[in-house]
């Protein structure tokens, strides 16, 4: 990793904890606790991300290459008691909302064209998903805890989605898919709390702030993150920032109408402290896997735009990742994210 990402990489972790230091006192105070407006209705979403979805021009189809997701989040207070009572004893009080997914993953090497791939490449992986996020609101905070189960390997379908979409396009095919790795079971548990920290209202814009602390375990990537975005727009109480598939800030797919027409644009760092990446280091299961060397220390910027209207929210970001593991060739990875998301 060169000095420059390592600076990167470090000042992500500095500025994160910067913006997480005074949130106990905010995080308990009287008014956190106010319960938000009812939501009746459910959420459907659909997002993708991926490297050629950028706004800058550079290589596709290499590392964290692909995302897709379909999601169903519920309107508030309507879950089973059984679910309720569960929500409440994770997190207390608040608006309650159950959130169901399923998404897909695809990691490839740099050099898509060698087979077999180069020695200290990073391995072809898939990794599929099912997703299940239990979701406690205040005014000023977002709880999530969950658990995601699925498959990394052959059955996760990574091979199949990316050639299958590089025939219908006419692309060349990446040819090392053969060598990915081994299928695994995959089980992970998950928690986030993100809070929103009002700034300041001036001609009818507002500003805020996200910190958000969490993290992962499982067999797929282990990791705590921390980290915050920055807001401008109107309407910020609709929802806590953009969704996310790949690891990192996530405001989830809830969001209820404030007003007709809201929107915002944002920018923020986040830093990751990652114990285990079975995409990086081969099968938990299995020694002699294609496997590289993982960086613990992982920074991300984020930049975009959100618009929420009657009913529908559309959002866009760019994000900016330091290196994952040892003698990757990126500088700073980018890739793109588009989230549709629609109330009935």
């Amino acid at each position: 990793m060169s000095m420059t990402m390592r600076r990167l990489s470090r000042s992500g972790l500095a500025a994160s904890a910067a913006v997480l230091t005074g949130l106990t006192a905010t995080a308990v105070a009287p008014s956190a606790m106010a319960a938000p407006l009812q939501d009746p209705y459910g959420t459907w979403t659909a997002q993708a991300e991926n490297d050629a979805v950028s706004t800058l021009k550079g290589t596709s189809d290499q590392y964290y290459t692909s995302g897709l997701r379909l999601g169903w989040t519920s309107g508030t207070d309507n879950q089973p008691p059984a679910i309720s009572n569960l929500n409440r004893l994770i997190w207390g009080e608040g608006v309650q909302r159950i959130s169901l997914g399923l998404q897909q993953s695809i990691f490839t090497p740099r050099f898509t064209q060698v087979n077999p791939p180069l020695r200290g490449d990073r391995p072809y992986a898939g990794v599929l998903l099912a997703t299940v996020n239990l979701i406690s609101d205040t005014d000023l905070s977002r709880s999530v805890a969950g658990v995601q189960a699925g498959v990394l390997g052959s059955y996760a379908g990574g091979y199949q989605v990316q050639n299958g979409f590089h025939s219908a396009i006419g692309d060349t095919p990446n040819r090392g898919w053969s060598h990915q790795l081994p299928n695994q079971p995959i089980l992970q548990i998950q928690a986030f709390r993100t809070w929103r920290l009002p700034l300041v209202t001036r001609y009818g814009i507002s500003a805020d702030v996200l910190p958000t602390i969490g993290g992962a375990a499982g067999d797929w990537r282990t990791y705590a993150v921390a980290g915050g975005i920055v807001r401008f727009g109107q309407g910020l109480d609709s929802d806590f920032g953009p969704a996310k598939i790949a690891p990192g800030l996530n405001g989830t797919d809830a969001y209820k109408n404030t007003r007709p027409i809201a929107w915002y644009v944002f920018g923020g760092v986040d830093g990751q402290a990652v114990g285990y990446d079975a995409t990086l280091q081969g099968s938990t299961f299995r020694s002699g896997e294609p496997h590289v060397s993982k960086i613990w220390d992982v920074g991300e910027m984020t930049g975009g735009a959100a618009i929420l209207w009657h009913g529908m929210r559309l959002s866009y970001s760019q994000t900016w990742q330091t290196q994952e593991f040892r003698h990757a060739k990126s500088g700073l990875f980018n890739f793109g994210s588009l989230a549709l998301s629609a109330k009935f």
